[in-house]
């Protein structure tokens, strides 16, 4: 779900604003919201290419996978990284403006890395989805089936409501 205007939020989750407002603040202070983001078209922006790069190391010791993911943290066109369990090690999400700038990453930054074994790459064709976040349907849904309900609102939970969270804290340091 992208982010929504603040004042679509209560008619989205049956909140009046200002509780809408603090549940939110309540979210953010608890950890569950780490922040914003804009969603741009890379397209609009002169990005024309975008590719998976699955990357195999020499060495899978610590030392040598943080100073790969360091090095990744460092380059621009590298978008994602994530670590990977199987044959690869490393699976990362790169955008160029052009081929030949995906070109000159693969060749000259990410095959001449030290303790890169293997690189192969996919390009995209087309995107079918792209849904940033959690699927926040599944964790209300969970949290409903716990408390024996189904309901969409976050505020019957402890963990989302500031005043039953301060009310169970109380309870257990009695």
């Amino acid at each position: 779900m992208a982010a929504s205007p603040m004042s679509s939020l209560p008619a989205r989750w049956a909140f009046r604003r200002r509780p809408a407002l603090r549940r939110v603040r309540a979210l953010e202070e608890a950890g569950f919201i780490r922040g914003y983001a804009a969603l741009l078209d890379d397209r609009a922006l002169g990005f024309d290419v975008t590719a998976f790069a699955m990357v195999g190391l020499h060495s899978q010791a610590e030392a040598d996978l943080v100073a790969f993911e360091q090095r990744v943290r460092g380059s621009p066109i590298v978008r994602d990284c994530y670590m990977l369990s199987g044959e690869i090690d490393f699976m990362l999400k790169c955008v160029a403006p052009d081929l030949t700038a995906f070109q000159d990453f693969i060749i000259h930054e990410l095959t001449a890395a030290p303790n890169v074994a293997s690189v192969k790459t996919s390009l995209v064709i087309r995107a079918s989805k792209h849904d940033p976040g959690v699927p926040i349907e599944v964790a209300l849904e969970r949290a409903a089936g716990r408390a024996g309900e189904r309901t969409r609102d976050l505020s019957f939970h402890p963990k989302f409501h500031p005043r039953e969270r301060s009310r169970a804290g109380q309870s257990h340091s009695g």
